[in-house]
């Protein structure tokens, strides 16, 4: 699965964990991603069946992202596939996950 932005899902750490429901690697991703980000994540706040999902469990960030609002706008399956490929709106997400970039412009190509 890819998510609206690029970043394969298969490939997330907090997607992984959610998955596999391990407690150990939810604490884990929570202590990374707090030094990354220069914030506090929390390891109950570590689970996400993927940006696509309109029923399932979401990380919090995914819940206010204006990427994964526009793609449901829009109805596409990822931003790639958007006539308006690549917006601002991606600019954040390419410098974090440099691969979903990457990943867009394949499925563009295709």
């Amino acid at each position: 699965m890819i998510s609206f932005c690029g970043i394969g899902c298969h490939e997330c750490e907090a997607f992984k964990a959610t998955q596999n429901d391990d407690d150990k690697k939810r604490a884990k991703v929570a202590k990374q991603w707090s030094k990354q980000h220069n914030t506090i994540f929390e390891p109950h706040e570590i689970n996400c069946d993927g940006c696509k999902s309109q029923t399932g469990r979401l990380f919090k960030y995914c819940r206010t992202c204006d990427v994964r609002k526009c793609g449901i706008e829009k109805e596409i399956e990822t931003c790639g596939h958007c006539p308006e490929y690549a917006c601002e709106k991606l600019n954040p997400i390419f410098k974090v996950v440099p691969g979903a970039e990457v990943r867009l412009d394949a499925l563009r190509k295709n």
